[in-house]
């Protein structure tokens, strides 16, 4: 058990029927009342993000996440296989298991997979992948406004907004965490 008053950012607990992840928290001491903690869940499972207020020293039970290192290898159907980079073990999940990040794997790329009770229940994407744009318009000469972006699709199946200037073929840098385009990497 964990106090509400020791939450850090990261930390996995036990609550409300799922395992969440403090994203963001705060102590408030009002001038009147007791004091409380303001938090920003977010289900490791589902993915989706609650703000949520626990009284002052509640006790709330950690959640005791195990992380390994594995190599995306291949998906069949709507199963996915990852190697062990320990003990070259495979092992193979369904993709409603990992959710949204499953757009962004490429083959080949290490990820960090996220196991409660011997069961995975999602993955740790790097921040940034490199990944090839495999279809958008052709960009307009002279179509260059600043802010206005085209819809794109990446190799791996994935919908991003990018530039103008980016065409079929270029390396784009794309942010995991808010599915935007960074910058081109190679053209």
């Amino acid at each position: 058990m964990i106090s509400s008053n020791d939450f850090r950012t990261g930390q996995t607990i036990l609550w409300n029927n799922g395992i969440w992840t403090v994203i963001e928290f705060l102590h408030v001491k009002p001038g009147k009342g007791a004091a409380f903690v303001r938090a920003k869940l977010k289900n490791v499972e589902k993915g989706n993000v609650i703000e949520t207020t626990f009284r002052g020293g509640e006790k709330v039970p950690v959640a005791n996440v195990e992380k390994r290192e594995m190599q995306y290898l291949f998906k069949t159907g709507d199963r996915i296989t990852f190697m062990d980079n320990q003990t070259y073990e495979q092992l193979e999940v369904g993709e409603s298991q990992i959710g949204e990040p499953v757009k962004f794997l490429k083959e080949g790329t290490n990820v960090m997979v996220v196991f409660f009770d011997e069961k995975i229940i999602g993955i740790d994407l790097p921040a940034h992948v490199e990944l090839k744009v495999a279809e958008t318009p052709p960009g307009v000469r002279g179509d260059t406004a600043a802010g206005n972006n085209k819809p794109a699709t990446l190799e791996t199946g994935a919908q991003v907004q990018v530039p103008f200037f980016v065409n079929i073929g270029d390396i784009v840098r794309i942010d995991t965490r808010t599915n935007q385009y960074i910058d081109r990497v190679k053209a």
